[in-house]
């Protein structure tokens, strides 16, 4: 049993035993609850970090824990082989909430992300009428959407293609946040255009007002698909129950994945119109985990957590009231802060030496968090976090950014 060992010995356990493609804070976590995660010594660290947004309800939520423990004792997976009792629950559940008419059902985010790839592509064949594998999708600069061969392909990220080639064609990259860009890089065999709302990865990149809007007019001028990957902003991340709700668009396609879980189980999805999701016949595609009944009857739960106890109103509250504590701090290091909701990137100037040293000094002093692109730190605790924890870690927030030379 892992209480019978100590951090160190796990941690050379892990770097003996494992392949090499994390370079984790050293901290060995064994349990957690709500806003609070705990190491094999029993040390406690406030987590912010949330897994990226998959643990926006909180560490074990024990709704969304009762409901995987009970849907497991009686049916876990069949496979869509047959039916199950929770997947059309799951839709029922997921869609009132949104408002789509048709869901598409995965496991993790980036199999969503080569899902909606895939249904742009048939859909630009079969409906638009652009001649066959000529389809090109536009996404844009500094994007994240996984690391499959396919979705490398259009990274610009050097780490993340480098060595993984031949690339996979058919996308056409463009600077994010910049509408003109976009509308200069359409063709006749433009089917889509695949953005993040805020780009997590990037740094927590927010684009310029009006970006989301002008993509939406330049989809419905050039009959496009406006495909939105929601999976980090989603769900209640950034004070709306969707990022592209900040703008008051409507994506054609949209991506979900990360909270969708409840933390507890990987379930991903993409939502869209009848007519959209209607180009996939029985075969085209499909998951062997993907709708089992244990991820439906999660899903249901992780839903109705984020409505039922308000997540979104407190991820707007909370993101206000966290990034006016921030901005509080004087601080050399800092060059700015960027924010929505509860989803903040601190950017540090060059000189401070990089991120990962801060958040190496806040683990000390009980949080956890994460460095991305080297200077910025993310700042995206459980959507449950109040007041009073803020104003806990804040002074600790505070004397890592002032004292570490």
């Amino acid at each position: 049993m892992t209480q019978n060992y100590d951090s160190k010995t796990l941690i050379d356990l892990e770097d003996r035993l494992g392949a090499h493609n994390y370079h984790p804070l050293d901290v060995v976590c064994s349990h957690a609850s709500g806003v609070w995660v705990y190491d094999v010594e029993g040390n406690k660290y406030l987590d912010c970090l949330s897994a990226y947004s998959a643990v926006n309800q909180g560490h074990s939520h024990p709704r969304i824990t009762r409901a995987l423990v009970e849907q497991v004792g009686k049916l876990a997976i069949v496979s869509r082989a047959f039916r199950n009792d929770q997947l059309p629950l799951f839709y029922k559940t997921l869609l009132d909430l949104i408002g789509y008419e048709q869901v598409l059902p995965m496991n993790t985010g980036v199999e969503a992300v080569e899902t909606a790839i895939k249904a742009a592509r048939k859909w630009a064949y079969t409906i638009k009428g652009v001649p066959h594998d000529q389809a090109e999708i536009i996404v844009a600069e500094g994007n994240f959407h996984g690391r499959t061969t396919t979705v490398i392909s259009f990274s610009t990220e050097a780490q993340y293609r480098d060595g993984f080639g031949p690339y996979m064609p058919g996308f056409v990259i463009v600077p994010y946040g910049d509408v003109d860009a976009i509308a200069r890089a359409l063709t006749p065999h433009t089917a889509a255009i695949l953005i993040e709302p805020i780009q997590g990865e990037a740094g927590v990149v927010i684009p310029p007002d009006g970006y989301l809007r002008g993509i939406r007019q330049l989809c419905d001028d050039h009959n496009i698909l406006f495909v939105a990957d929601e999976i980090q902003t989603g769900l209640g991340r950034t004070g709306k129950l969707m990022a592209y709700e900040h703008e008051d668009i409507r994506p054609d396609v949209v991506i979900l994945g990360k909270a969708l879980g409840g933390g507890v189980y990987p379930v991903s999805a993409v939502v869209a119109s009848n007519e959209i999701l209607d180009v996939f016949s029985p075969g085209d595609h499909g998951s062997t985990f993907g709708g089992n009944p244990l991820a439906a009857a999660v899903a249901q739960a992780a839903l109705q957590v984020i409505v039922e106890e308000n997540l979104v109103e407190n991820s707007a509250r909370m993101g206000q009231y966290f990034r006016e504590r921030l901005d509080e701090i004087d601080s050399p290091h800092i060059d700015h802060v960027r924010s929505k909701g509860l989803m903040i990137g601190v950017e540090l100037k060059p000189e401070a030496g990089g991120a990962r040293r801060f958040c190496e000094a806040l683990q000390e002093r009980s949080i956890l968090a994460k460095e991305t692109h080297e200077h910025v730190i993310r700042f995206t605790p459980p959507l449950i976090i109040d007041q009073a924890i803020i104003d806990w870690a804040m002074p600790r927030i505070r004397d890592v950014l002032l004292t570490v030379s």
